[in-house]
């Protein structure tokens, strides 16, 4: 009784006599291929492969351009998009809204198009080539094809065209999220927990832009003359706006001038006049206890157009409310204050309820558009020559450090350069001292009474010689 075996169903070549062995199929001259008992031309499976292969390389192309498009677009712009109605804007915004489902989405569309892609040029190639050099083949060509025109000519058209590509892929990307959602919500899963584990955290769910970025950017911009010097210092200075506290814009208590609530209209006027002041306040029984704010435009209105005799009018029936705000607030905080309350001048208190000083609207915009002097005023900082400046006492130390390329260190209880002479002396100083330190020399230059008003910052020339012992000098 004769056994029948049945036929496995493999790749085999009808005219040959004895079939090779798996992947020896190119020592037979193949005219075409079998499988299942239906016969497939040769030339129809190499073109059906290639024309997969060709469209496997165009995903590829499509992914990895998206990658790039969709984050360099700034946020801020999508919203534009999405306000001028343009097509496909919605989407993109829906895209970007959750940017760590987006990139999954990305990565794993890209990784399947490529591993399909080389898994079919394998098999092409194993009909004519041995398994190692097919294996060989495909992964070194299908790596050389996918960089050049799935991965190098598609970002670079993206970089170049971002905002039209984004809009242009938004849709279809959205059409890839739906077929590939359950490899999506499975790896989206999976780094999520791994994130977690490590401890660590995406960093495509963080911003892309910093404010160091920002800083290099305008720095950059005025060495390549896209910004002026004035211009890159106001943007600096913007963004050191929201650092600052209260306490590093007001003029201190020794600088106020304030008149008393029992003063005549007349003194108080005379006071702002001499003071070159529009504002001042007023306190009652002490300075520590500030009740308010008189204007020159209403004293010079009450006392000469006013009903009354100028003996007969009360003082306190001109002041106007104010604010008292600790010394430690954010003055950008302040700023957004008093533009509700509409407020030019806020009083300064320390932790005991002390008046530490004054912030009037003018210091505020000062901190972002420099120093505006009036009159005769001097320079808070004047360039002697690129290593010496002259500092008035009430200068921060960290525009001294910005004019001198210095690094001088801020304390808790000085932010001037006038509080750090005296931290570093440990005592009053006397006109014409110098104290040094870390290659920095300061000159007192000018004191009266017991406060520091100019000093002389020198940035000493530091020898790069190693220096010489006396008992090696002497021999």
């Amino acid at each position: 009784m004769t056994s029948l075996n049945p036929r496995p169903l493999q790749l085999r070549p009808l005219m040959a006599l004895d079939p090779p062995a798996p992947f020896e199929l190119s020592t037979a001259t193949l005219q075409a291929i079998e499988y299942a008992g239906v016969t497939i031309p040769e030339t129809v499976v190499l073109a059906g492969g290639t024309a997969v292969i060709v469209f496997l390389i165009v995903l590829s192309a499509f992914f990895s351009s998206s990658e790039i498009a969709m984050f360099s677009l700034p946020a801020h712009r999508t919203e534009a998009l999405v306000e001028d109605g343009v097509p496909g804007a919605k989407t993109l915004k829906q895209l970007k809204a959750d940017p760590h489902r987006l990139l999954v989405t990305i990565l794993v569309g890209n990784n399947l198009v490529n591993i399909a892609m080389s898994s079919i040029a394998t098999g092409l190639l194993a009909l004519y080539l041995s398994q190692g050099q097919a294996v060989a083949v495909a992964t070194f060509g299908i790596t050389a094809i996918v960089l050049l025109f799935g991965e190098s000519a598609p970002k670079s058209y993206a970089v170049e065209n971002t905002e039209s590509w984004a809009l242009r892929i938004s849709k279809p990307l959205k059409a890839a999220e739906k077929v590939l959602l359950p490899l999506i919500l499975l790896f989206d899963y999976l780094t999520r927990v791994v994130n977690k584990i490590t401890g660590g955290r995406s960093a495509i769910e963080t911003s892309y832009v910093t404010r160091e970025e920002i800083q290099d950017i305008i720095e950059t911009g005025e060495r390549e003359g896209v910004l002026d010097e004035d211009e890159r210092e106001m943007l600096q200075r913007t963004l050191r706006f929201n650092d600052t506290i209260v306490k590093e814009v007001m003029t201190p208590r020794l600088d106020m001038t304030a008149v008393a609530k029992d003063n005549t209209v007349e003194e108080a006027l005379e006071t702002c006049i001499q003071s070159g002041h529009a504002r001042i306040p007023v306190y009652e029984g002490s300075l520590d206890n500030v009740i308010g704010v008189i204007h020159i435009r209403d004293l010079v209105r009450d006392l000469n157009y006013g009903e009354a005799l100028a003996r007969d009018m009360d003082l306190e029936d001109l002041i106007e409310p104010t604010l008292h705000v600790p010394e430690s607030k954010n003055v950008d905080d302040l700023l957004t204050e008093m533009r509700a309350e509409r407020l030019h001048m806020v009083i300064v208190i320390d932790e005991f309820g002390t008046t530490e000083g004054l912030v009037t609207m003018e210091d505020l915009t000062e901190e972002i558009v420099g120093e505006i002097l009036e009159g005769e005023e001097e320079e808070p900082i004047e360039y002697v020559d690129d290593d010496t400046v002259t500092v008035k006492g009430e200068v921060n130390i960290e525009e001294v450090n910005e004019a001198l390329d210095l690094d001088l260190p801020e304390g808790e209880e000085f932010e001037t350069i006038a509080g750090f002479i005296f931290n570093r002396a440990g005592r009053l100083v006397e006109e014409g001292e110098t104290i040094t330190y870390d290659g920095v020399e300061i000159r007192v230059e000018q004191v009266e009474n017991t406060r520091i008003m100019k000093a002389r910052v020198v940035r000493l020339q530091t020898d790069e010689t190693e220096p010489v012992d006396a008992e090696e000098a002497s021999d």
